[in-house]
């Protein structure tokens, strides 16, 4: 079981997806070739780590350069969209009245036009203002680490407060209809590597890996000349191995799911997952999802919305939106693994 960690993001991504997803990049790079060394660079940013790793050329910046402006474009993010910052635009909004128009920035606005599809495409399986459900439930910023089953009445109390509905967003202004509160922490992350993947293509860096609390995008070819490959962890046990590896480039993907971020009272288990339809964690034998799209921020939010959906319906929900996904379910004691086609051609011979 993780604790929720009082200083930090909810982080509704497996902790330890991100470092097999980095001993498998850069592990392709292990090999001799002519092109210049790979650099390595890291950084805390969201209550977790990021790490770029890149290959420079004759007119790069210097690497202190380059971190100093990835650190600045994550920190920008994070003042934007933290609700653990009081200061921050998110923050600012939740703490406002209804029926009250509100101007963010252009990457609060990104992120919420993103937020708001992505709950409409997934039947409200998604929606970013469940953020009151995920404090009732311990695993927000609001009394982190609580870890109780609330009553069913204060669930049902504020199921009213929930619903993307109750949103406006009309060009660079947002209102909320009644009292409500965003939560942008199953897709900030995403937008965060987008972000700075944007920032380094614009400094003649092109190929690269960055890397955001598990979410990942990457860019050109590895030191091999060949794709990066990133490995998708297989959940259970204490032995970290691997349930498929990837072969990927120009793309990114993200991974959710419900077996590292849980409590445990008489028994029963409580993911952090909170479906905004029911306020109840989800409970079904959908472990893991991973998502592959070329906009990090979009594999974020429906790896979240997908595991919540679960299943059957989380199958059918990826096969109508053409997404790339890999599923792990579980099977008894076994784990069974399915995607989607448009997945098929990412995948490495190992699955």
């Amino acid at each position: 079981m993780i604790s929720v960690d009082k200083r930090t993001w909810r982080d509704d991504k497996s902790h330890f997806n991100k470092w097999l997803f980095c001993i498998l990049a850069l592990g392709s790079l292990a090999a001799c070739s002519h092109d210049p060394a790979p650099v390595s660079l890291t950084g805390a940013t969201m209550g977790t780590r990021w790490t770029v790793t890149y290959i420079g050329n004759a007119g790069s910046p210097d690497s202190d350069i380059l971190s100093a402006g990835i650190q600045a474009r994550l920190d920008e993010v994070n003042r934007s969209m933290s609700t653990y910052q009081a200061e921050s635009e998110i923050s600012t909004f939740n703490r406002m009245p209804p029926k009250h128009w509100f101007r963010p920035s252009p990457d609060y606005v990104a992120v919420l036009q993103t937020a708001l599809d992505v709950g409409e495409r997934s039947g409200g399986a998604y929606d970013v203002t469940v953020g009151p459900l995920v404090d009732l439930w311990g695993f927000g910023a609001e009394e982190p680490g609580k870890l109780t089953v609330p009553a069913a009445a204060e669930v049902a109390a504020l199921l009213p407060f929930v619903g993307q509905q109750n949103l406006r967003l009309e060009g660079d202004k947002v209102m909320k209809l009644r009292a409500l509160s965003l939560d942008f922490s199953s897709l900030a992350k995403g937008y965060a590597v987008d972000k700075v993947a944007a920032w380094l293509l614009a400094q003649g860096i092109s190929r690269f890996m960055v890397e955001v609390g598990g979410e990942i995008r990457l860019s050109g070819l590895s030191t091999r000349g060949d794709p990066w490959r990133i490995a998708i962890e297989r959940p259970g046990g204490t032995v970290y191995s691997v349930a498929a590896a990837l072969s990927l480039t120009d793309t990114s993907l993200a991974t959710s799911g419900d077996y590292r971020n849980y409590f445990e009272v008489d028994g029963n288990r409580y993911s952090h997952l909170i479906d905004p339809r029911t306020g109840q964690p989800v409970v079904h034998d959908l472990v893991s999802v991973t998502v592959v799209h070329p906009d990090c921020i979009i594999a974020d939010a429906w790896a979240t919305a997908l595991v919540v959906l679960g299943g059957e319906s989380a199958m059918a929900v990826a096969l109508e939106q053409g997404l790339a996904v890999y599923f792990i379910r579980r099977r008894g004691e076994t784990l069974a693994h399915s995607y989607t086609p448009s997945f098929v051609g990412y995948l490495d011979g190992t699955h």
